[in-house]
């Protein structure tokens, strides 16, 4: 197996990142992380294909009372890059993060999740609840196997047929809003040509599509503890996301904590809800945090 470092260079124009490079080891290959502040743990995990500079404008707000982490998945950003879409299987991401977690000794953590980082970060949660103390869930889903829409099926043939993954395409059809050249460039940076994408093509076509499919043992499980949760949980998703948006009903019926809180909307943001309002969902989970955002009775 052939594995790529990220050369520093290809990140050094960014401006808006000022945060230190940590690296840890799985199986050999370099997992990158943010790790800023002090106090209780927050964990942060990005999605497709997008890496944890999706999380800075967090960093600021959060990291003045929390220890603030957000890791790379291996195949992004700034942690080392497979060659070969078949070693990017659900159980490597997920036990990637597990191994994380231990290496690092992360406990009573406030798990943050988006995307991927959802169904990798809320199957690790299902798999070990005593290692979390929160989570906040935003625009995700815990597929078991059942039948995936034609759009999303279009958009796995995308993803694996595509000879040169146009990351900062998918990342701006992601947002509702237009994101400027720089944070475009920012997040093709991960990938300075096509052998680099590989991680990034594999993600969708590990969506289950079937019962038996790999993940969704893991997946049920993780139903089954947040139908069970008793900590604090809080779902932000966002309005302008056709595939996600729908689904916060799912996990404010799923997880009973979820209706201590206030149901908030995240208005005009699409899919990455981090890169548009940033800020103001760092807000809300600081409020979270700190006293609670309880619901009106």
């Amino acid at each position: 197996m052939k594995i790529l470092s990220s050369d520093p260079s290809h990140f050094a124009f960014i401006k808006d990142f000022p945060f230190a490079e940590h690296f840890t080891s799985y199986n050999g290959i370099k997992m990158h992380y943010i790790d800023e502040g002090d106090g209780e743990t927050i964990l942060a995990l990005h999605g497709e294909p997008s890496w944890c500079y999706l999380y800075r404008k967090f960093v600021p707000i959060l990291s003045k009372n929390y220890r603030f982490i957000a890791p790379d998945f291996i195949g992004f950003g700034k942690s080392d890059k497979m060659i070969g879409r078949e070693h990017y299987t659900f159980e490597f991401h997920f036990d990637s993060i597990v191994k994380f977690i231990h290496h690092l000794d992360l406990h009573d953590i406030t798990l943050v999740v988006q995307d991927w980082g959802g169904l990798i970060g809320l199957s690790v949660l299902g798999e070990f609840p005593e290692r979390f103390k929160r989570v906040v869930i935003m625009n995700t889903f815990l597929p078991i196997g059942k039948k995936l829409p034609l759009v999303f099926k279009t958009w796995q043939f995308f993803s694996k047929h595509h000879p040169d993954l146009p990351v900062g395409w998918i990342m701006q059809t992601g947002t509702y809003n237009k994101l400027s050249k720089e944070v475009l460039r920012a997040y093709k940076a991960p990938f300075p040509n096509k052998k680099y994408k590989d991680g990034a093509k594999a993600f969708p076509s590990l969506v289950p599509s079937h019962p038996g499919d790999p993940g969704v043992d893991r997946m049920k499980k993780a139903r089954e503890t947040l139908s069970k949760w008793d900590k604090p949980a809080l779902v932000l998703f966002s309005d302008k996301d056709p595939l996600m948006s729908r689904l916060a009903g799912f996990f404010y019926h799923l997880i009973p904590t979820s209706n201590q809180q206030k149901k908030i909307t995240i208005r005009d943001a699409g899919h990455f809800l981090q890169e548009e309002k940033g800020e103001e969902i760092a807000e809300y989970i600081l409020i979270f945090m700190n006293d609670g955002l309880m619901a009106p009775h």
